[in-house]
């Protein structure tokens, strides 16, 4: 049984744990500055949990003896000192980072490393780029792939059309930063909450819109062979225009913390919800001009007796099927390990990957 440090108590951090506790093959400390969120916990064999405060060297330290791996559900803010711990304790460490910035940081800090640093192993930077690189891989030369993924209400009923389904740190930050994207072949940082869209899927419509971070490290391992990548976040029509002027406009993006207490006094929270992946490629094959597609939703359901969100069992799916491949050998065992060098196929077999269900269209070719 490997032993596990999982630092953040939170929705998903409660999800993470109860996953990997139900498994067997894990025993996993929750460690938390809040013993209020820790309480919450489920009460679970093989679950202990840590009052900590990560910010603390010498306690993040001694939590780290013994472990096999320490995996970080903190907010993006919070990630530094822990793989900077990981790297001198020599511990596997795993995140679901968003932020750029800390990705940059995990990458300066895994080469030589005596164990596996894989960072964004959530839904998006997670999932999305194992699907992406699954279908591009099918194509002898690429010209686009399109990203876009949401995690939306399934009965939104306020101007924004959104309830709070995970961070809302998270959300602000994605908001608010720069985006990666190759456009005509050049890697560029692109304006967060532009380039607007509308799609409809099932019947249902859908805006999209620039965010940052949801292409992990797909812009590196893919720049020199696409002409164009880009990554959009889906919402409901309208929630980006408000969503404009609340951070640009009135300038509430230069205040982070008003924002956030008041999108959290305002949105409710909701376990009713649905993960949307969509990924289309287009390049070429056999000289023929042609098109492929991934499309998934996935539900709220119950987990061990615990009915969770789309979005816990998404996120917290995706990096549990990472600690898994890495536990049993399928991914490096050292270094930096990025999300697209998992097979798709190996994803959606694993015990905790198959959360996703593999319920979306099977990609079809089809000349475009």
């Amino acid at each position: 049984m490997r032993d596990i440090l999982l630092i953040g108590a939170g929705k998903i951090g409660e999800a993470i744990a109860d996953m990997l506790c139900a498994c067997g093959d894990y025993r996993v400390t929750v460690a938390d500055r809040s013993e209020l969120q820790l309480q919450k916990l489920p009460r679970r064999a093989h679950l202990k949990s840590l009052v900590l405060d990560a910010r603390n060297a010498d306690a993040l330290a001694a939590s780290l003896r013994g472990r096999y791996a320490v995996l970080s559900a903190t907010p993006y803010s919070a990630a530094g000192p822990i793989v900077s711990a990981a790297r001198r304790a020599g511990v596997h460490y795993l995140d679901l980072t968003e932020d750029v910035a800390n990705t940059r940081l995990v990458k300066t800090l895994a080469p030589d490393a005596a164990s596996a640093f894989i960072p964004q192993c959530g839904l998006a930077p997670g999932f999305i780029s194992v699907v992406a690189h699954d279908l591009a891989r099918r194509f002898e030369r690429l010209d686009s792939v399109r990203l876009r993924v949401g995690a939306l209400p399934l009965y939104p009923s306020n101007a924004l059309n959104y309830n709070l389904t995970w961070s809302t740190d998270g959300v602000i930050n994605e908001y608010g930063q720069p985006c990666e994207a190759i456009v005509q072949g050049e890697l560029r940082e692109v304006a967060p909450l532009e380039e607007l869209e509308e799609f409809s899927l099932d019947g249902i419509r859908y805006e999209a819109f620039n965010t940052s971070g949801g292409l992990g490290t797909l812009c590196e391992t893919l720049q020199g062979k696409v002409r164009q990548l880009n990554y959009k976040t889906v919402r409901y029509p309208g929630h980006r225009d408000i969503m404009k002027t609340l951070i640009q406009d009135l300038r509430l993006g230069e205040r982070r913390e008003l924002l956030k207490d008041v999108l959290e006094h305002a949105l409710p929270a909701t376990r009713q919800d649905v993960v949307l992946v969509f990924v289309t490629v287009s390049g070429y094959r056999g000289g023929q001009f042609l098109q492929e597609s991934y499309a998934n939703k996935i539900y709220g359901a119950e987990v061990n007796g615990i009915a969770r969100s789309a979005i816990q069992i998404t996120t917290a799916a995706g990096i549990c099927t990472m600690l898994d491949l890495l536990a049993t050998g399928v991914l490096p065992q050292k270094g930096f390990v990025r999300q697209e060098e998992v097979s798709l196929a190996n994803f959606l077999s694993n015990r905790f990957g198959s959360a996703y269900g593999g319920r979306g269209p099977a990609p079809a070719s089809r000349a475009a």
